[in-house]
């Protein structure tokens, strides 16, 4: 199935999904009419927040803007609706002459009393009235909408009334182009010359991107214009759009955000609690794990659910298949997900993912196999986790372009994981001169999916690993300094860890010789009797000569060892109570 025909059935099962024709938009105040057109009021819609967020309103379908003017069907922002802005407005007249100009010929003939109201209202109104009527200056460029004063119950607005709707639908039925074969939905209707905008990407432009758009002639094939190179009916463009909008929401519980792509997901299935129950684990598989049920917040039912949500993931986490701990949910659902980019006035898609629900679980079994590593991170980390420790500074926004995506697609997919995931770990760790349980675990997983190699996922004192083993070696260094000289501004993890991970024969001969002091030094403190066993231990899987240079998975190995070997030290306690514990017996 292809992803606008996937997104065109997410809308048809929707309830909550606006009709064809129609769109739920952000509407700042309503403008009650007298029957005369006179304003009686300028009704706040905003709520009490701090932001004053505008109230989500359903109407008449908003119109797809580029350069040109084109007025919305008894709603728009004030620079159109009542000839206002907060700006400059250099069209603002051009604007507010177009929406009077083509609502007189929308409505021509009403008898409508709302309407004609309206009508009334557009010849008698003069931009200067909003200042002079004391209307709240906030108000200037919000979204406004009308109502008859005498009907105006906080629910009736014009657009509402019966005759408003016959009028709406005349105004799209003048404007359909002539009929032809939609290739989404395969039935004949009008095509969509402009689809509607797609918003809530981040970084996209907030006024929205499109998804298909055809606006450089370079785009075009034989001659056709816009929409009609792709003949995509009017009503499946709204249905697609309007459902991937409803998804793109903040709290709509479809999105998670993945590096820079903003991904969203959703199921199919014939019983819809098992398709709310699988994007409810998918959210908590990548977006990690899903908080405790409040009981004052949630109904019984939904903290029932939220509950078997946490034991399910806990035991996929546990290496458990879906078949066993969630058979509902095994057979017949289908899962469909969507990464999305920006890219200038258009969207790119990142990834598109569709499958059954199982064999995604169990890709994200396979990839939790992959990405295991000991010590653990704490709890059960979402993705973006894991991306952070690849950015510049540890900020989102950093995260290297393209390979969230990368690294998403090859989970869900079970193929090998981007090569660029393994050159940023380490690039990250010499810059930081940290390898935690993240980066190491990243580190592993590409050599154990991409190189099918068997890494260790705790210490392996017995790895005839060269690599693994010099990782080890270094990290008993760090810890025979500090038991020598306590904490320094400048420990050799900081000055040698890129040299001795990439050129380790350049490196190590004076590291070797500095340890010999360190010991000694140690000794006279009462303290490193355990380096010298741990040194044996280690040099007896190591060859006379060490290698001159180490490509990158011999680096990652270096990580590891060296991740494993200073959690070893970690793990019985204190660096002062495991010099103790270990004595200097020798």
């Amino acid at each position: 199935m292809s992803l606008l025909a996937s997104l065109a059935r997410a809308h048809a099962r929707r309830s909550d999904a606006p009709p064809f024709g129609f769109s739920t938009e952000k509407i700042g105040f309503v403008v009650t009419l007298r029957a005369d057109g006179t304003p009686a009021h300028a009704i706040d819609l905003r709520g009490d927040d701090k932001k004053r967020t505008s109230a989500a309103i359903l109407v008449p379908q908003a119109v797809k803007r580029t350069v040109g003017i084109a007025p919305n069907f008894l709603w728009d922002k004030t620079a159109y609706a009542l000839g206002v802005t907060a700006g400059e407005g250099k069209r603002t007249a051009q604007e507010h002459e177009a929406f009077k100009a083509r609502h007189r010929d929308w409505l021509a003939g009403t008898d409508d009393p709302g309407l004609l109201a309206f009508l009334g209202f557009l010849d008698r109104w003069v931009p200067e009235d909003f200042a002079a009527l004391g209307w709240d200056e906030s108000l200037r460029d919000q979204n406004a909408v009308f109502a008859l004063a005498s009907d105006w119950d906080g629910v009736r607005f014009l657009h509402t009334r019966e005759a408003a709707k016959a009028a709406w639908a005349r105004k799209a039925g003048a404007e359909a182009a002539d009929p032809k074969v939609c290739l989404v939905s395969g039935e004949p209707g009008p095509v969509a010359r402009l689809h509607p905008s797609i918003k809530g990407v981040w970084g996209a432009q907030t006024a929205g991107a499109s998804l298909v758009s055809y606006n450089l002639d370079a785009f075009t094939s034989y001659g056709h214009e816009q929409g009609d190179n792709a003949q995509i009916s009017e009503a499946a463009a709204f249905a697609y759009t309007t459902a991937l909008n409803i998804f793109l929401g903040r709290d709509s519980g479809h999105r998670i955000q993945i590096g820079d792509a903003s991904t969203v997901f959703w199921a199919e299935c014939n019983a819809e609690a098992a398709a709310r129950e699988a994007e409810k684990m998918f959210s908590a598989f990548f977006g990690g794990e899903p908080a405790p049920a409040d009981p004052n917040a949630l109904s019984a039912q939904d903290s029932d659910r939220a509950k078997r949500v946490r034991e399910r993931l806990a035991a996929i986490h546990a290496g458990r298949p879906l078949r066993e701990i969630a058979p509902d949910l095994d057979a017949d659902v289908r899962f469909f997900v969507l990464g999305l980019a920006p890219n200038a006035a258009r969207l790119s898609v990142r990834f598109y993912v569709e499958d059954s629900f199982a064999a995604i679980a169990d890709n994200y079994r396979r990839y939790l196999d992959d990405m295991a590593i000991k010590p653990p991170p704490n709890g059960q980390p979402g993705l973006w986790r894991y991306l952070v420790e690849l950015a510049v500074q540890g900020k989102r926004e950093n995260v290297p372009p393209n390979l969230a995506g990368d690294w998403m697609r090859a989970i869900l997919t079970r193929t090998p994981f981007p090569r660029t995931l393994l050159a940023a770990a380490l690039m990250r760790a010499r810059a930081d001169q940290s390898v935690n349980a993240f980066r190491a675990a990243m580190m592993r997983a590409v050599l154990v999916r991409n190189m099918g190699e068997e890494i260790p996922v705790a210490l392996d004192e017995d790895s005839p690993n060269v690599a693994y083993q010099l990782g080890r070696l270094f990290a008993v260094m760090e810890g025979a300094q500090y038991a020598a000289l306590g904490r320094v501004n400048a420990p050799i993890g900081d000055r040698y860890y890129a040299a001795a991970s990439s050129t380790p024969a350049r490196v190590f001969a004076t590291l070797l010789r500095g340890l010999k002091v360190h010991v000694a030094d140690a000794r006279k403190r009462g303290r490193g009797g355990w380096v010298e066993r741990r040194v044996e231990g280690i040099m007896t899987h190591l060859p006379p000569d060490l290698p001159k240079t180490m490509a990158l998975e011999d680096q990652a190995r270096f990580a590891i060892g060296y991740y494993h070997e200073k959690a070893q030290r970690f793990a019985r306690g204190a660096e002062d109570a495991a010099d103790t514990s270990e004595g200097d017996d020798e």
